[in-house]
């Protein structure tokens, strides 16, 4: 079969093209490289430079090959950048997504697999999070990705486009040489690492006064090949069904500082801490449970344990900043 990867030269996009190939699929990777790296697209990967708001490239793109479908991973991430600058996250996540779903209308590329989040619940009446729980993001990250949900859901009922929403929030860990680097790097457990390896001073720790056990937000964790697993199910029962939504976890939560011990463990480094001010929009806890997923589609996680996870990062980490340095 034939894939279009959005965002596949990123940490995650790249390791579902991987998957895809040693499938013996055939990948094409759409990326502007502005948070991705080329090294991290496949190299047997086809790659294309360009801007998911590009609607004339996109239609030209479907017009050279006949797709099979399409893995959308191509977005801006942070919460906490969304909470300053709005329009930015609307218009790259919400509004350059539908100049996708119309490229793909007008060539009849009629499967997508969206890499959507657990940003879109908010704050959780209760956890795990179940996929019918309300949705109610406290940031626009999570209302920019919601925003492309409720477009996919209208699409599908008025056109038959068949979709796949996969919502999830932390992801971790390294496989086959490929792991989670970003510049800047926002996310908790590569910039733990960046500590250890002295990278860093310190750690920063937002917030405090959490209503959780240790007064620091609670999130699960999943590692970056079982989500990527989950993908390739998601789009093969989509040969069977027009519309999925499902959540992606482990299940069961970690707070910041258990996280931190975590690394400390794997690591043998004191990792110092700056407690400060919490974030605008962060959610106090967000486990997702993956019941459903496992129930209908038979998904099993390999890695369930915080501390594998976290080693798994770790030794990725080490070797990819010794070859950088």
């Amino acid at each position: 079969m034939r894939f279009l990867i959005t965002g596949g030269a990123g940490y995650i996009g790249g390791t579902v093209a991987e998957l895809l190939l040693n499938k013996e699929h055939e990948v094409t990777v759409y990326d502007n490289l502005c948070h991705g790296h080329r090294s991290m697209a496949p190299e047997r990967a086809e790659f294309v430079e360009g801007e998911l708001a590009d609607g004339s490239k996109l239609e030209k793109i479907f017009s050279l090959k006949k797709f099979d479908g399409v893995m959308h991973f191509a977005a801006l991430i942070e919460a906490g950048e969304s909470m300053r600058n709005p329009e930015l996250y609307f218009r790259n996540n919400s509004a350059a997504t539908l100049t996708l779903i119309e490229a793909m209308l007008a060539k009849s590329v009629n499967r997508l697999v969206f890499s959507s989040t657990a940003a879109v619940y908010g704050e959780p009446e209760s956890t795990p999070i179940k996929e019918d729980a309300p949705l109610r993001p406290t940031n626009v990250y999570g209302e920019s990705k919601l925003l492309v949900e409720q477009m996919l859901n209208w699409v599908n009922r008025i056109h038959g486009f068949r979709y796949a929403s996969l919502r999830y929030f932390n992801v971790a860990g390294a496989i086959d040489g490929r792991g989670e680097a970003h510049e800047p790097e926002s996310h908790l457990i590569p910039l733990i690492l960046d500590v250890a390896l002295g990278r860093r001073k310190n750690i920063k720790v937002f917030g405090q006064d959490y209503p959780t056990h240790d007064g620091t937000c609670i999130r699960d964790y999943i590692h970056v090949q079982d989500l990527a697993q989950a993908h390739l199910l998601a789009f093969d029962e989509l040969g069977k069904r027009d519309r999925l939504i499902y959540n992606i976890g482990n299940g069961r939560g970690f707070s910041i500082r258990e996280v931190i011990e975590s690394a400390r463990r794997v690591t043998g480094h004191p990792i110092p801490v700056e407690e400060v001010e919490r974030r605008p929009g962060d959610p106090a806890v967000l486990i997702a449970s993956s019941e459903k997923i496992e129930r209908e589609l038979g998904w099993k996680r390999k890695f369930n344990s915080l501390d594998d996870i976290v080693a798994s990062a770790w030794k990725w980490h080490q070797q990819h900043y010794q070859k950088t340095a």
